[in-house]
């Protein structure tokens, strides 16, 4: 891997601010530490992380997703390859509302802690659980994250992922085959780009009070 040559074409897809040279990974985890990644690249929407990941295969580079790197340990010498962060895809908002139930569409790069507070000020109830995980929408999607009796399975209703022939799949709730701290996104290595989440109308008080409890 010629890395000059590689930065640049990361550069093309993704714009200069977005790409960094011997990136400290101690500024990307929660417990502060870890040294240099080789190139640090965070694609700030779903058309360019599939372009960075078609390119990073391509030219056969060792790479890494990064989510928030809340359960990440880096060792000092850091990481010989490239690390694809999530950081920057952010989009978050309302999808559709049927009924009793409303829909939130979140992008990989979300945190948990976001959307819990969009859906408390939605009056929306369901995924109070989530609002103290220090994560992304990704990791969870991955891990079927959980936490005080509630878990990503009990909401999530469907998953954008890009496989590793890149291929872009919508996965139902019984196509994830969710379980423990597991899911078929873990199993396949598939690479999470969105979700839909899918929650019940309540009460804007009452999903407030759970939410403080749980803090």
């Amino acid at each position: 891997m010629v890395v000059s040559e590689i930065v640049k074409k990361l550069i093309d897809i993704n714009g200069e601010k977005q790409v960094a040279e011997s990136e400290p990974m101690s500024r990307h985890t929660t417990f502060r530490i870890g040294g240099p990644a080789k190139v640090f690249v965070s694609p700030d929407n779903i058309e360019k992380i599939i372009k960075t990941i078609e390119l990073l295969k391509n030219e056969k580079c060792d790479y890494f997703i990064l989510g928030n790197g809340s359960n990440l340990l880096v060792a000092d010498e850091g990481y010989d390859g490239i690390v694809v962060s999530t950081e920057s895809l952010k989009d978050l908002n309302i999808e559709r509302e049927d009924g009793d139930e409303t829909y939130i569409y979140a992008e990989a790069g979300v945190m948990l802690s976001r959307a819990a507070v969009l859906a408390s000020e939605s009056s929306l109830t369901g995924f109070e659980f989530a609002a103290g995980i220090p994560g992304t929408l990704g990791g969870a999607c991955v891990m079927n994250a959980g936490a005080y009796g509630g878990e990503m399975k009990d909401v999530l209703e469907t998953v954008t992922v890009l496989t590793r022939d890149g291929d872009v799949k919508t996965l139902t709730k019984d196509e994830l085959e969710l379980g423990y701290r597991t899911s078929v996104i873990a199993k396949k290595d598939y690479i999470v780009l969105s979700a839909v989440i899918r929650l019940e109308n309540g009460k804007k008080e009452e999903i407030k009070a759970v939410m403080d409890d749980l803090k």
